[in-house]
């Protein structure tokens, strides 16, 4: 009986800590031992009064980088940037058969206590060991800090809910009252930078006195920010979600040509993509895009010629705009001007291409707030007009 209870305190215990937001660390060290690297989360601040600042890790005893780190006396704790979650998961122990070294993901500096360091994380704290204790499963390691790296950029790389995100300001509120009578809640959508422009901010409008979050990225961030729970909705591309997230579908979005007025190709009616095998591609190099863009061309057997990449969709459309290329896209803005002037034409891709789904997500374990709910049905009445055609 007792067991049994043990087992369900520890597993109320894993759950109640994955909702425990916490920076993303890599604990290096190198030495007599040898050089070695964890992914850490439990990491804290012990005092900054005592001779010199003082701090702890926590580390599994079954990573190699436990022995290591006892042996060699040094360790350095990388805080992680929110673009650097791939570093992450490579001390993780993911991507083992894309690498085999793991400190070859990124670069390195050694640190004045002889543990290497991240060149550019967020902050290094390059740490001399004092005590090491073992309590369950893992070293809980008490460190000295010998030296401090600070960047000058960039934000934290967060983990909560077992999915990354990264911090964002929350604005306070201007009186306890005010706070109290929840009159500050914002409901946190998260929508794709491309199309972003072209559908939220008549859905804001619509939304009337419920504020609004809005969180704008690729892929990979939107997605990250619904696991994280930082936003509870996202305007997404139907690609790669996963299970852990239900989908709503609204709209479709065809691929189209996108030409300079003076561009050889901007006279005919349409564009197949044996026309474009010798031209040179402006691509939009963001997740999921450039790999829908290039893939349409590779199925028909065409190799594009990718001569410029941006992941800005107004950036890509001035460089059409200019004559560096041709570009393949979906979302399709009102003007036919570039933000500089230059006029712009479309042209359908003649064939039969799989088309963009655009769906409104969330976690498949969440219940949807009230606010929530009435931004759904506004969203599905919005593309039911033709919103997205």
């Amino acid at each position: 009986m007792s067991v049994e209870i043990d087992l369900k305190v520890r597993e109320k215990f894993l759950s109640g800590m994955s909702q425990a937001a916490c920076t993303v660390n890599v604990v290096s060290t190198d030495g007599p031992a040898g050089r070695a690297g964890v992914t850490v989360s439990a990491m804290a601040s012990v005092s900054a009064d005592t001779d010199l600042p003082t701090m702890l890790i926590c580390v599994h005893h079954l990573s190699p980088a436990a022995a290591k780190i006892v042996e060699n006396g040094v360790l350095c704790v990388n805080v992680l940037r929110d673009d650097q979650s791939y570093i992450s998961d490579v001390f993780a122990g993911r991507f083992r058969d894309e690498i085999g070294d793991k400190f070859a993901c990124t670069e390195w500096v050694l640190g004045t206590t002889g543990a290497p360091r991240i060149t550019d994380p967020l902050v290094a704290f390059d740490c001399k060991l004092l005590s090491s204790e073992r309590v369950g499963t893992h070293h809980i390691f008490l460190c000295e800090v010998r030296d401090i790296h600070l960047s000058q950029r960039g934000s934290p790389l967060i983990y909560a809910n077992r999915a990354y995100g990264s911090s964002s300001r929350i604005e306070g509120a201007s009186s306890l009252r005010t706070a109290m009578s929840g009159e500050t809640a914002k409901l946190a959508i998260g929508c794709f930078h491309t199309f972003g422009p072209y559908i939220m901010p008549a859905l804001i409008r619509a939304m009337g006195s419920i504020g609004v979050r809005l969180i704008e990225g690729d892929h990979r961030r939107l997605h990250e920010s619904l696991l994280a729970g930082e936003s509870e909705l996202a305007l997404i591309y139907d690609f790669d979600l996963g299970e852990n997230i239900a989908t709503q579908p609204l709209g479709e979005l065809t691929p189209y040509v996108l030409l300079a007025t003076d561009h050889p190709l901007a006279d005919q009616s349409e564009i197949t993509p044996e026309d474009l095998a010798t031209e040179p591609m402006i691509l939009l190099d963001a997740s999921p895009s450039r790999d829908y863009f290039t893939g349409i061309l590779e199925d028909a057997g065409i190799k594009p010629l990718v001569r410029h990449r941006s992941t800005s969709f107004e950036m890509v459309r001035g460089m059409v705009a200019h004559g560096l290329g041709y570009s393949i896209l979906a979302t399709k803005p009102a003007s036919d001007m570039s933000y500089d002037g230059f006029r712009l034409v479309t042209r359908p891709l003649a064939g039969k291409h799989r088309e963009s789904r655009i769906v409104l997500a969330h976690r498949a374990d969440r219940i949807l707030s009230p606010a929530a709910r009435h931004f759904v049905e506004l969203c599905r009445n919005r593309f039911a007009e033709g919103l997205a055609a």
